[in-house]
């Protein structure tokens, strides 16, 4: 999981003198490659973590992305704590806590079932929230392709880790409570403030828990060094690339190709951790990543239909 930046950033040319449909096109252009390097980036770091976990384990490298993640955000958002109302300091502490047990939940699951069902499992939290309180045939279908292919990913093998995958599907539920909770953050407190206070309360939230691990677990110069590209590739990276490809293309069509994230983690998985999944797992991946651009693809088309 990565970062969501501010979909309301401002086109990257705008008030630029020139022809409007030639700049929106070279818009989009840059904006998918970088697309591409934030998926990329966000995986990869994912598969470095797990070089990390036989010493510091999920916990101890989670803490390290978290620090990054609120070193970035803040430098960004730059959050006036001191100017946080009540009201803002409880959606704040809640997106905060998600964020902590989301991360955790995720990369417990890595470990135990690898890179490219993890994610594919957690992505059925933003596939929820596209389909939540949703009556649209189309919906529907999307929902039981979905359930379907999930059923062939848990499918009972000798080789099943139930464990694994109740830590996904927890990554999954932090995951649509994470986009429900930006959402009002972001509708209470200013630009990326909210962001940038929840990241910061959830590094404070692991110092004890980084402090214990390093402690006991002293990590070599290699191992730490893992843990730190993880939190630069998965959490610096992507919000980076997130931020400037917003400014180029719609927020639809960013969702859209961020649902490409679980095909991007069974790739890296297989290339770089020596993860296989057999042709029925590929085949759940396809699916719940076409459920996913369907499913935004119409909700795009009902909200433009609404505001006709």
């Amino acid at each position: 999981m990565q970062l969501e930046p501010s979909a309301s950033a401002q086109p990257l040319g705008a008030g630029v003198p020139g022809n409007p449909a030639t700049s929106s096109a070279r818009g989009r252009r840059g904006g998918v490659p970088l697309m591409l390097v934030s998926g990329l980036s966000n995986q990869t770091g994912a598969s470095l973590a797990s070089l990390a976990f036989p010493v510091l384990g999920p916990a101890g490298v989670v803490a390290v992305r978290q620090w990054v993640a609120a070193l970035v955000l803040v430098l960004v958002g730059r959050p006036q704590l001191w100017r946080f109302s009540a009201a803002q300091w409880r959606v704040v502490l809640g997106l905060a806590l998600v964020f902590a047990v989301m991360n955790l939940s995720l990369y417990a699951a890595i470990e135990r079932i690898g890179l490219g069902l993890a994610v594919t499992l957690e992505f059925l939290g933003p596939l929820a929230v596209a389909l939540l309180g949703s009556r649209r045939l189309a919906n529907v279908l999307c929902a039981t392709a979905a359930a379907g292919a999930v059923a062939v990913l848990v499918r009972p093998t000798p080789s099943t880790d139930y464990g694994g995958i109740g830590l996904a599907l927890l990554a999954a539920l932090c995951w649509a409570c994470y986009i429900l909770l930006n959402r009002e953050v972001g509708s209470r407190v200013p630009g990326l403030e909210g962001s940038a206070a929840a990241a910061l309360v959830s590094g404070f939230l692991y110092l004890p828990v980084g402090a214990w691990v390093l402690w006991q677990n002293p990590p070599t110069v290699a191992v730490l060094g893992y843990a730190l590209a993880a939190g630069v590739l998965s959490s610096a990276v992507p919000f980076l690339a997130d931020l400037l490809a917003l400014r180029r293309i719609p927020a639809h069509s960013f969702s859209m190709f961020m649902s490409a994230n679980p095909v991007f983690a069974a790739l890296i998985g297989f290339v770089a951790l020596g993860q296989q999944l057999d042709a029925l797992a590929w085949l759940s991946i396809v699916v719940i990543v076409g459920a996913n651009i369907a499913a935004l693809a119409v909700a795009q088309r009902s909200t433009r239909g609404s505001r006709r």
